[in-house]
């Protein structure tokens, strides 16, 4: 599914977004707050829906939300102050007002050239994928204790020359 808003698109199967030729390179959390305001363009989301969403309705400051809006606002070409596309209803919620051609499935062409990247081989040696843990405790806010271990996971097996992390 692709959504084609002003020079943007908003590829949903790729998570991808474009503006004119350009990829814009955003956050996951600023993608699925776009994909979820235009997927919910024709009524009015409140914060709550929002954190429900997107942060799975994990406590979150409205600094939170509003950083990630400012930078979904960034992404599009639209701010604060114009609201041409995401528009803020004081005390109500947020509503994608930009007009939305759908489009199903992904182009069939190739990326441009200068998009595409390089094919990367593997070196002769074994080779190890780090993945992310998952919080199993009961407090969300552990979570930057998962990412760390994870971070020290990576660069303890990275001293290993004969290794590729």
């Amino acid at each position: 599914m692709r959504f084609q808003f002003e020079d943007c698109v908003l590829d949903i199967d790729r998570r991808e977004l474009r503006r004119g030729t350009d990829l814009v390179p955003i956050a996951p959390q600023v993608f699925d707050l776009l994909e979820y305001l235009i997927g919910n363009r024709d009524r009015v989301v409140s914060k709550d829906d929002l954190i429900e969403a997107i942060w799975k309705g994990r406590i979150v400051s409205d600094a939170a939300v509003t950083t990630r809006l400012n930078a979904a606002r960034n992404a599009i070409g639209d701010s604060g102050e114009e609201q041409r596309l995401i528009k803020t209803l004081p005390r109500k919620g947020f509503r994608f007002v930009g007009t939305v051609q759908e489009q199903q499935g992904s182009p069939p062409t190739e990326p441009p050239e200068e998009t595409r990247r390089p094919v990367l081989s593997l070196p002769d040696k074994p080779s190890i994928a780090v993945l992310p843990f998952a919080n199993l405790s009961s407090f969300p806010e552990q979570e930057y204790m998962v990412d760390g271990i994870v971070d020290d996971i990576i660069t303890e097996l990275s001293r290993f020359s004969e290794l590729f992390v």
